[in-house]
């Protein structure tokens, strides 16, 4: 009975591996030990206000840090940061999601955003966008030459990692 038992947990610790593909996986590697910020192989409440004040944000409260801590069934080693992103993403398409948010501005539905719009929304709302930012978006996703983006295509490479022509 025992073996059973082990084949069920290797099984459920592997499927959280099967979620994602193998560059995902690597990517998630590479936050996980940057915000390991003591390298233990744990992210606990220091390690996460060390990355937070990393990214500029200082003064991050303790309840703050905790909630986040109280999402993960225990304490978090990479698999379990690793079902965490894994949770959060089961049941939604993250593509449709982002379409979404872009077709806010395009009532029409043509697929494509007046450049300058886009860059004025971004640099102006919630988590504004630095004006590097917005070069290297245009660079990585260049708009046409009537001065648009295409945002599904940009849609399409943030939830796939390729252009739909490359395939």
């Amino acid at each position: 009975m025992a073996p059973k038992k082990a084949k069920k947990k290797e099984a459920a610790s592997s499927n959280v591996f099967s979620m994602f593909e193998q560059s995902q996986i690597q990517e998630f590697k590479e936050a996980f030990t940057i915000m390991d910020q003591n390298r233990d192989g744990f992210i606990d409440k220091n390690d996460l206000r060390d990355t937070f004040a990393a990214l500029g944000r200082l003064n991050v409260g303790n309840e703050e840090l905790e909630d986040m801590l109280k999402e993960a069934s225990g304490p978090i080693n990479f698999t379990v940061f690793l079902s965490m992103f894994g949770e959060k993403l089961k049941g939604t398409d993250p593509e449709e999601t982002i379409l979404n948010a872009f077709k806010i501005f395009d009532p029409e539905g043509t697929g494509v955003l007046k450049g300058d719009e886009i860059k004025y929304y971004l640099m102006s709302q919630a988590d504004k966008f630095t004006e590097a930012e917005i070069n290297q978006m245009f660079t990585m996703f260049p708009l046409d030459v009537a001065g648009n983006l295409d945002y599904k295509n940009l849609c399409y490479v943030i939830t796939h990692g390729e252009d739909k022509e490359q395939e």
